[in-house]
């Protein structure tokens, strides 16, 4: 039977708080009506969430559940947020209720949100402008290296090809860096973050903000968890993705793919297909189904630029095959640094667990390099970046000691790995699932 509706009065006209239990919350997680709870306060979400800035499905995810720590970890103007909230507040948790459900870790959740503030407190959440203008500035470079390449020693392999691997370069950085604004980590408000994101995605990639943001927010809010991580929705289709999903397909008798052999078709159809020909069209379609016209401006004033840069040296032909070996050298560097941080790990559906866990058994690390921190955008840095989303990168090595002597408090395991280990483990992993799935379908 569907839950009963319950008005939701303004919040002015609330004279005497009204209780809800958890029960009354978690039946409130379809379509129809949302609610969700932040710091006790029980919110209707149900028309908000087709309106919220983040996107409609990242705020969704959390129907029906505890999003204190979400809206911690997102937000980084939270009382300019809460003043919004205030026309959603239908009223509090009853006081007998405990402030997060039984599947959550009460000390683990505690001792992290104290954690917290002595990160707040110690300014790790503060950037150094310096540090993202130097950043900026040696992509430039590159850029412009790439340009006078040509310009200067002619259009032969060698010179191609060195043209070739510095705009790629340039363009595994710009996604770096247009990460960095698209999580507000740079500025204190999120107009310079905003406007910096469009600049660095739109006119140095040629990709939509709007896109990233709707996609890459919900992975952070439910990293691995099946239809709600837009990022492992390549399960079932082309791969069967961790064990329980894997055992689960299998048992289901579902094949649409040979999995088995995952890890090997791997190499063909992911980290050198997925930018060229998967997102190099699909941008543009988003774009245009949604109306995103401003990121559209965006887009179109890098690919004017590249075109009249590079063709009156090469001719058409000749800059249609730079084009396209650039985003396949990007799309390799691209795949295989973000999934080494992920697919190897626990997949799953949602079983809203707390914050810290949910984070932390689907992400790992990378050992800290220069080569490495610059190479993957110190995104080897990835529990520390999903614990703290709008933290700024050069701060990851300092707050990593911290949650490492948390996880050892409470038996998570913290992992970290070379960089080459973290490549294969994703092919291993791979290989496991598809074994998983091939016993399944043939035995369960």
């Amino acid at each position: 039977m569907a839950p009963e509706t319950v008005p939701a009065p303004p919040a002015a006209q609330l004279r005497e708080p009204r209780y809800f239990t958890w029960e009354e919350v978690e039946q409130r997680s379809g379509r129809e009506e949302k609610w969700l709870v932040i710091d006790r306060k029980v919110y209707n979400i149900s028309d908000f969430s087709r309106r919220h800035p983040g996107g409609s499905r990242v705020i969704s995810h959390y129907a029906g559940q505890d999003a204190t720590d979400p809206f911690m970890a997102f937000h980084i103007n939270k009382g300019l947020v809460k003043k919004y909230m205030n026309s959603l507040l239908i009223g509090e948790l009853a006081p007998e209720q405990p402030s997060f459900e039984p599947t959550k870790n009460k000390e683990l959740t505690d001792e992290f949100r104290e954690l917290r503030t002595t990160v707040e407190r110690m300014g790790l959440m503060k950037a150094n402008r310096l540090f993202f203008l130097l950043y900026l500035l040696h992509i430039l470079l590159l850029d412009v290296a790439a340009w006078l390449t040509l310009w200067v020693f002619g259009t032969s392999l060698a010179p191609f090809v060195l043209c070739a691997v510095l705009l790629s370069t340039v363009q595994a950085q710009a996604g770096w860096l247009q990460h960095d604004f698209g999580h507000l980590s740079v500025f204190s408000t999120s107009t310079w973050n905003h406007l910096l994101h469009h600049f660095v995605i739109g006119h140095l990639k040629g990709a939509p903000a709007s896109w990233w943001n709707h996609l890459h927010f919900q992975h952070h809010a439910k990293p691995n968890c099946f239809r709600k991580d837009p990022d492992i929705n390549m399960h079932p289709l082309f791969f069967a993705l961790g064990k329980v999903l894997s055992v689960e397909l299998g048992k289901q008798k579902k094949k649409y793919m040979p999995y088995n052999h995952q890890h090997k078709y791997f190499f063909l159809i992911g980290p050198p297909a997925l930018l060229p020909l998967y997102f190099q069209w699909y941008i543009f379609y988003f774009v245009v189904q949604r109306k995103k016209w401003v990121d559209l401006a965006w887009m179109v004033t890098f690919y004017a630029r590249v075109f009249f840069t590079y063709m009156p040296l090469l001719g058409l032909k000749g800059f249609l095959g730079l084009f396209f070996i650039v985003r396949f050298l990007e799309s390799n560097w691209f795949v295989w640094v973000t999934q080494m941080n992920h697919i190897p790990m626990h997949i799953d559906h949602d079983r809203n667990v707390d914050w810290v866990s949910t984070q932390l058994q689907a992400t790992c690390n990378v050992h800290q390099s220069t080569f490495n921190d610059w190479f993957s955008g110190h995104l080897n840095f990835q529990i520390e970046h999903h614990l703290f989303p709008t933290m700024p990168r050069h701060n990851y090595h300092k707050v990593a000691p911290l949650v490492r002597s948390l996880c050892t408090k409470y038996g998570i395991k913290y992992q970290s790995k070379p960089l080459f280990s973290a490549f294969a483990d994703i092919v291993h992993s791979l290989k496991e699932s598809g074994q998983l799935w091939l016993d399944a379908y043939l035995h369960q």
